[in-house]
């Protein structure tokens, strides 16, 4: 009983191993022919007749154990080429929790001759103050804070700045005449005067 189940392996080693001498013998005329001196096959032209390949099926074995069950093919599987694109494995990825993903730019208006940005509350107001003695662009917060952004004097003058970062002073002066940019947060809003000294 146990002898019988080998019956259709042997089977079909055996058709195996005849198609493979039986292919052997086939090629054998081709592989003979080819040159020596080159290495490359000869042309199809100069094959002996008997050398032409065909497909030849090998004698199915004697069915010695009764019915056997077919046998399905196994699905194969080729390997990706080079040229085919890899999948890619990166999924767009979701924002951290917590982090912004766009940021709104402040709004900005004008208020009395002020450019005006307000971020968290807080708004900012920055302006140009232009006089004989220089330029100076001042900014100050709803906080209260005072700075210079900028002070760029006219020809003969030079530039000082005196206060702090609550009451600031920017001074144009040259030896006979000077001007001054005094600007501080006063009233809950933005205070400067713009006043000249000397002759």
């Amino acid at each position: 009983m146990r002898s019988s189940r080998w019956v259709p392996i042997a089977g079909w080693c055996v058709a195996t191993a005849t198609s493979i001498v039986l292919s052997s013998v086939a090629l054998s005329p081709v592989l003979n022919a080819a040159r020596a001196d080159s290495g490359e096959l000869p042309d199809i032209d100069q094959l002996p007749a008997r050398a032409a390949v065909s497909e030849t099926s090998a004698p199915a074995p004697e069915d010695t154990a009764g019915p056997t069950r077919p046998v399905k093919p196994s699905p194969s599987r080729s390997r990706p080429s080079s040229a085919d694109p890899k999948p890619s494995s990166k999924s767009p990825s979701a924002p951290a929790p917590g982090t912004a993903t766009t940021t709104t730019p402040p709004a900005t208006t004008t208020e009395n001759g002020w450019t005006v940005t307000t971020s968290d509350g807080v708004k900012t107001y920055v302006k140009s103050f232009t006089t004989e003695g220089g330029v100076a662009v001042i900014r100050m917060t709803s906080k209260g804070t005072v700075s210079l952004v900028t002070a760029t004097p006219a020809d003969g003058y030079r530039v000082e700045k005196q206060g702090s970062d609550v009451n600031l002073a920017v001074y144009f002066l040259r030896t006979e005449k000077g001007f001054i940019v005094h600007a501080q947060w006063w009233n809950d809003e933005p205070f400067v005067e713009v006043s000249e000294v000397g002759s």
